[in-house]
Formats: structure tokens, C-alpha cells, sequence
């Protein structure tokens, strides 16, 4: 479908017209600029959804019906992601509304602007166990930023660009418009509102970065000889990649960047580290844990990240840019915080007249790095067997450099955050919620958003099955999304733990039984499929479907017991990693002998690598 920008009018001529709710809403979201909403019809929304149909055939709008409403919250949730724009969706009243609860948790733990609008029953309905009722007002207030009920039409105009402005700005997030069936039906004097002319009360935009924070991270800069970058998400929600790269390059920082941080700076760039955590490299792990200063770019020090909390850059002084001010010392003492927008703090560092150095002091650490990149490189298996996880990846990589990439959640996650590399606003990947089902809602999102662009979605066998419906939306719009999924029979990181850390219980994580075939199940929804047991077909597989011009699924079957390395266990110190290659105590300097297992550590370490015991 063409859009075409279509006024109304007839609005737009007078200072207020007699229009129903349902019309006036459709007006309010035109003038914020939607041009794309992902939403399944119901009972109490069929008002806003007649007015839908009048905005669609006026060319302004186009409406991507879903299977499942919380395939419509992802998909609005990455449409948001990779343009940066606000992601609209709307489901009805009840259990459609409860569907979309997933969907909006996961914007909301990885801050992800999104309006989400809700059907309800009339308003002499509410409160009497109507059909199809739900309290979504009450159920989303713990993951909304903020919500409304709609009881008078002539607040529509007011709500829906409070709704944009709040949901856009300080740290992003989703917000809920909750609008019963009747204020959709009512006529009365609708007067619109234009984007941002609102302001909510007690609504404060983010302060500006303070000077003299600005100076003491700047003189904690100068003076430090093993300094790291460590930036999260509000890197790329502010779009300070720029910055980012100008402060690293000027001070010779390296840069490791979290789950939600891929694509701020560039992996291919000599002074990064790639991701840190859990299933970080092990250089990342290692410079983070011996680093003198940590500097936190739009990061929160989620537990998957840091580990073991007190073992978590133990003798790095703490700079913390940050937007939010709950996340400041929420759950590590910052020694300079820096509130605001993270791009402009950054860019004041850089402008700032002290900013100038005479010659970096990092040079013996950016030489220790890189003879840990050389030691502790991410494993490439060698290629016999059965296709490693792994062969995949790269082979992605190589052949869909520039695509955009969504993923579902699990081992493939992790073994996609490690190898492929991404621009910004390039990975798109449920990271605070952990939504298995995420990826291909979430690709028809991105395709929707840009459709000239590439999109791959990186998928397990055990994901895909949550939100395997949406293979008929991409079919009905002919989405070219192509679906790569990383089969191993089971649901890989669950094994992988219960293989660890259970005693190789397997309790109800193998998925042989019932696995269905899922190239014929994509035939039955009409999308191409494409099986992929051999080496010899890998490459030569992807070529094919990523040239095909439609959708594409590609069941990619590789070896069972693969496990995902590096790995950090639960409740040890980054540096405590298991999987690598070699001891990991020779990469640390060995000059301190722990008293309880004899492993020596570096002088500067409190804790032990091996044991965790107190130095």
C-alpha cells in the first residue's frame, strides 16, 4: 500500500468539529504522525476500528492485522527500536487487552517507547464482571510509565498527546489508553491538539548535563591508566554512538557494550571489547573486573552484567551518565553521576575546553587487552560433525552484514550477541524480560518500519513455537522477513543449566517429541521453508533465501549438546568464567595467592578468580 499524507480537513479548517471518539482518536494519532498500527479487532474496540478503516482507505494509515495481540505489542515494541519513533498497537477489551501484558512488560523493562491502546467495555459496564472485562488500567500500572481510562471524549485530544510526549521522553517507555466502546461511539465538540502543545502536571523534562560533573568525570578520565567504557541501551535510545566512539577514540578507551548496548559502537573497532556479562567475551570480562574506571554510558548493572555484585569492577571508581534518576547508585555507588540525556552529556564531555589530552595513559592497557583477545578468543569450532550453533552465526554475519537483526530468547540469543556485528538500532532482542517469542513479531515490526531494509530474525526451535501464528501475517503481507532458526531439539539455555547445575536433569526441556516440521507448517501458512541438515548446504541455503523476495523460513538443524561460552555461573565474579579455552588464570597478573584453593590473582583483585574467596 502507498501512503499517501492526507489532512483531515474538515478538522483542520475549524477550531472543533462534531466527530465520535473513535474518529477523533484516529485524528489525534495522525497529527503525532503514525503511520503504522499493529492491532487485532474485538468487540469493544470495533468503533475505533470502524474509524481505522476510514483513515486506511484516506491512504494516511496502514494496519497490520496480527494473529495474537502480543505479537502486535512486539511488533510495535521493534518497530519503535529500530526507527526510534513511538510503536503503536491496539488490542480489545479483556483477554485481548491481558495478551498484550507480555508485550508491554518487555518495552518497559528495555525502555521502548510505545502507546498502547485498549478497547473497554461502555462505562455503566465497568465494574460489573461485563463480558470481556479486565481492569488493563490496573493490571499494567506496575509496567507502565503511565496510563488512562478515557471517560469523557473531549480528553482524547489532551491524553493522546500527553500519551506521545511521556512515553517518548526522559527515559522511554510504554503507556496505555484504556477507551470504553461508548466514548468511541459518542459524538461531541472534538477540539485537536497539536504534538507536544500539552503538558501533563508534574511532568519535568530531563535537567541539563551539571558543569561540574562534567569537570570531575573529565579529571577521573585524565587520571586513570585502565579506564573502560561500559554502555548500555540509553546509548542507542539517545543515539550517541557518535559520542560515544569520539570520547573512546580521544582517550584510547576501550568499550564493551551490554545485550542492549549492540550497535553503539563499532565491534569491529580496535578498541572494543564486545559484550560483557553473563555470556560476554573474556577480555570484556577481564578488563572489566580490572579496570581503575568504569564508565557507565546508559547502563543499570542488572545482574547479568555484573555477576556477583561486590566483585563487579572492585577497585574502579564509578562515572554513571545516566537519564534516570532512580537507576543512579540503584545498585552501585556511583563516585560522579551525570543525569541527563546521555548524547548530550557526552557531547559536552568532548566540546568541554578540558577535554584535551596530551597523551593517553592507557597504552600498557590497551596491550594487555589485546593479548587477552589473542588468548581468549570467542571458540570458532572446527568443522566436522554435525553444523555447530555457532557456523551459523558467522555464516549470518557474512552474508547478511547490514541486515537488521531480531532474536528470540535463549542459547541462539547469546551465541547471536557474540559473534554477529551491528550498527544501531540494527539489534533488536528482548534483554531485560527475556520474552521467548520475541523475534519474528518483532522482525515483521522492523520490516513493517523499513521495508527496503534486510531483517533477519535469529530463532530456537522452543521460541519460535510462542509466537509461531505470526508466520500468516508475514504471508498476508508478504513481509520478507527470513526466520533463521537455530534447532537443537531442546530448549537450549534451560538444558544447558540443568546440564551445569542440576546434575544433568533434564526435567522438561527436550523438544524432540512434537517438534513439528517446520518448513511444511510454514508452507501451511504460504511462506517458503527451507531445511538445512549438512555443512555442505549451510551457506549455499542462506544464499538462497536471502535472495528469495518474499518470506523465508530456514530450519537450520545442528548438533544437541552445544553449549553456550563463555558463561559466568550464577553468583560468581565476572572473572569466575568457565567455558574458555585455557585456564583463565593466566590471563590475570599472578601475584597473590588465594589462601583457600592456592590460585594466584592479581594484587589488585579483593576477590579470587577461582573460588571467590576474599583476597
Amino acid at each position: 500500500m502507498t501512503l499517501t499524507p492526507v489532512l483531515y480537513t474538515e478538522i483542520a479548517a475549524a477550531s472543533s468539529i462534531v466527530t465520535t471518539g473513535a474518529e477523533a482518536l484516529m485524528d489525534a494519532l495522525h497529527r503525532h504522525g503514525v503511520k503504522h498500527i499493529f492491532g487485532y479487532p474485538g468487540g469493544a474496540i470495533l468503533p475505533i476500528y470502524d474509524a481505522l478503516h476510514k483513515a486506511e482507505s484516506k491512504g494516511w494509515l496502514r494496519h497490520i492485522l496480527v494473529r495474537h495481540e502480543q505479537g502486535g505489542a512486539h511488533a510495535a515494541d521493534a518497530y519503535a527500536r529500530a526507527t526510534g519513533k513511538v510503536g503503536v498497537c491496539f488490542g480489545t477489551s479483556g483477554p485481548g487487552a491481558t495478551n498484550l501484558v507480555t508485550g508491554i512488560a518487555t518495552a518497559q523493562m528495555d525502555s521502548v517507547p510505545m502507546v498502547v491502546i485498549t478497547g473497554q467495555v461502555p462505562r455503566s459496564a465497568i465494574g460489573t464482571d461485563a463480558f470481556q472485562e479486565t481492569d488493563i488500567f490496573g493490571i499494567t500500572l506496575p509496567i507502565v510509565k503511565h496510563s488512562w481510562v478515557i471517560r469523557n471524549p473531549a480528553d482524547i485530544g489532551r491524553i493522546v498527546a500527553e500519551a506521545f510526549l511521556i512515553a517518548a521522553s526522559g527515559r522511554p517507555g510504554p503507556v496505555l489508553i484504556d477507551v470504553p466502546k461508548d466514548v468511541g461511539q459518542e459524538e461531541f465538540a472534538y477540539t485537536p491538539v497539536s504534538p507536544g502543545s500539552v503538558i501533563p502536571l508534574g511532568f519535568r523534562q530531563p535537567l541539563s548535563p551539571n558543569n561540574s560533573d562534567i569537570e570531575q568525570a573529565l579529571e577521573l578520565i585524565k587520571k586513570a591508566h585502565q579506564p573502560l567504557l561500559y554502555v548500555g541501551g540509553g546509548a542507542i535510545s539517545a543515539g550517541a554512538h557518535a559520542t560515544v566512539k569520539q570520547l573512546a577514540e580521544r582517550y584510547q578507551i576501550p568499550v564493551t557494550t551490554t545485550l542492549m548496548g549492540k550497535g553503539a559502537f563499532d565491534e569491529k573497532h580496535p578498541l572494543s571489547v564486545g559484550m560483557l556479562g553473563m555470556h560476554g567475551t573474556a577480555y570484556a570480562n577481564f578488563a572489566v573486573t580490572e579496570c581503575d574506571l568504569l564508565i557507565a554510558v546508559g547502563a543499570r548493572f542488572d545482574d547479568r552484567v555484573t555477576g556477583k555484585l561486590d566483585t563487579f569492577a572492585p577497585n574502579a571508581k564509578i562515572i554513571h551518565l545516566e537519564i534516570d534518576p532512580a537507576e543512579v547508585g540503584k545498585n552501585r555507588r556511583a563516585d560522579v553521576a551525570i543525569l541527563g540525556d546521555v548524547a548530550e552529556t557526552l557531547a559536552l564531555m568532548v566540546q568541554h575546553k578540558s577535554s584535551t589530552v596530551q597523551k593517553p595513559k592507557t597504552n600498557a592497557w590497551l596491550k594487555r587487552i589485546r593479548e587477552w583477545k589473542t588468548r581468549y578468543p570467542l571458540i570458532i569450532p572446527s568443522p566436522s560433525g554435525a553444523i555447530f550453533p555457532q557456523e551459523v552465526l558467522l555464516a549470518v554475519r557474512d552474508l547478511a552484514a547490514d541486515a537488521y537483526i531480531t532474536t528470540d530468547v535463549g542459547q541462539h540469543q547469546m551465541w547471536a550477541a557474540q559473534y554477529l556485528r551491528n550498527g544501531p538500532r540494527r539489534w533488536i532482542s528482548s534483554a531485560g524480560l527475556g520474552t521467548m517469542g520475541f523475534g519474528m513479531p518483532a522482525a515483521l515490526g522492523v520490516q513493517t518500519a523499513l521495508p527496503n531494509e534486510q531483517v533477519v530474525c535469529i530463532a530456537g526451535d522452543a521460541s519460535i513455537l510462542m509466537n509461531i501464528q505470526e508466520l500468516g501475517t508475514l504471508a498476508q503481507y508478504q513481509l520478507p522477513v527470513k526466520v533463521i532458526i537455530v534447532n537443537n531439539h531442546w530448549q537450549g539455555m534451560v538444558r544447558q543449566w540443568q546440564e551445569s547445575f542440576y546434575n544433568e536433569r533434564y526435567s522438561a526441556s527436550d523438544m524432540l517429541d512434537g517438534m513439528p516440521d517446520f518448513v511444511a507448517l510454514a508452507g501451511a501458512f504460504g511462506v517458503h521453508g527451507v531445511h538445512i541438515h549438512s555443512r555442505v548446504q549451510l551457506r549455499s541455503g542462506l544464499q538462497k533465501a536471502f535472495k528469495h523476495p518474499g518470506p523465508v523460513l530456514v530450519d537450520i538443524h545442528v548438533r544437541r549438546g552445544e553449549n553456550c561460552y563463555p558463561m559466568v555461573p550464577p553468583g560468581k565474579s565476572n572473572a569466575q568464567m568457565v567455558g574458555l579455552p585455557n585456564d583463565s588464570g593466566v590471563a590475570l597478573r599472578k601475584k597473590s595467592t588465594c589462601s583457600k584453593c592456592g590460585v594466584e590473582n592479581a594484587t589488585e583483585h579483593l576477590f579470587c578468580y577461582a573460588c571467590g574467596m576474599e583476597l
